[in-house]
């Protein structure tokens, strides 16, 4: 297996691209999610192109503007139409016996493909808990607080340990704290405008969709509560979107479990798109 580093031009930037080498014709392009460099969080996504590659997948990954090797601002995932698109074009310059692109993305990545698919000229799309949090509701470390739905789900995965019960009786347990988490489960989630936006974009992206959530990750939970609600009605109903679910909190699917996971799903993609 070949990797190669391949930059490339990106309305008046250059952005720095590598190639992991397959001869098949359909290939895999990964889109970084937050502002992870393309070789991911402890080189996550690089051992994964290097597996998939393996496989005979061709594999693109590189790095949006103002990120990692970059040249350019970081303008953050909803200005990213440009990177995505130049990327797919390189992809095909660099490996012409490509038919077929399958794009995968992680979080505002995710989001980001779904945003601006219909687009881009790619023929699959692979979505990992998608991002539908307003960037009011965030800092630096994350989320300033979990959404509803996902407060609710912590909170019943501790009610059914038999173990959450006796610490309850036994003092162990903050009553205050417990008392102000379950009035926050009890909050009405609304839909953020950008899961509305999420929802549009799922409507017009036209081409097969695969979402994969690890249920136990605040993340996945948002947007799950989003998928479930009634303006996603219409996105359920699709029959070219379906939802592959992880019994896992790892949402860069970082543990050995979660990686195999994620790596037959995309092998599963390449091979059906």
């Amino acid at each position: 297996m070949t990797r190669s580093f391949h930059p490339f031009e990106c309305e008046e930037q250059m952005l720095a691209g590598t190639l992991d080498e397959g001869p098949l014709t359909t290939g895999l392009l990964i889109v970084s999610g937050g502002n992870e460099i393309r070789s991911g969080a402890h080189a996550g996504m690089a051992k994964l192109a290097r597996n998939i590659a393996e496989r005979g997948y061709p594999v693109f990954r590189y790095d949006r503007r103002g990120v990692g090797d970059s040249t350019g601002a970081n303008q953050g995932f909803l200005e990213t139409q440009a990177d995505i698109g130049s990327a797919i074009e390189q992809f095909h310059d660099i490996n012409p016996q490509i038919q077929k692109i399958v794009a995968f993305g992680n979080c505002d990545a995710a989001t980001a493909l779904a945003l601006f698919g219909a687009d881009i000229a790619m023929d699959m799309c692979v979505l990992a808990n998608p991002w539908v949090i307003e960037a009011a509701d965030i800092s630096p470390e994350g989320p300033t607080a979990p959404p509803p739905s996902a407060i609710r789900s912590r909170y019943w995965e501790r009610l059914k340990n038999p173990r959450s019960i006796i610490d309850l009786f036994t003092g162990k347990i903050d009553l205050r704290k417990l008392a102000k988490g379950l009035k926050q489960a009890t909050q009405k989630q609304e839909n953020t405008a950008l899961s509305i936006r999420l929802s549009d974009g799922l409507i017009r992206l036209g081409v097969p969709t695969r979402i994969l959530l690890a249920n136990r990750d605040t993340t996945a939970r948002a947007f799950l509560a989003a998928w479930n609600s009634k303006g996603f009605k219409a996105v359920r109903a699709l029959p070219n979107i379906s939802t592959e679910t992880l019994d896992s909190a790892s949402h860069s699917f970082a543990d050995d479990n979660s990686k195999l996971w994620l790596e037959n799903q995309l092998l599963e993609a390449l091979e059906n798109a």
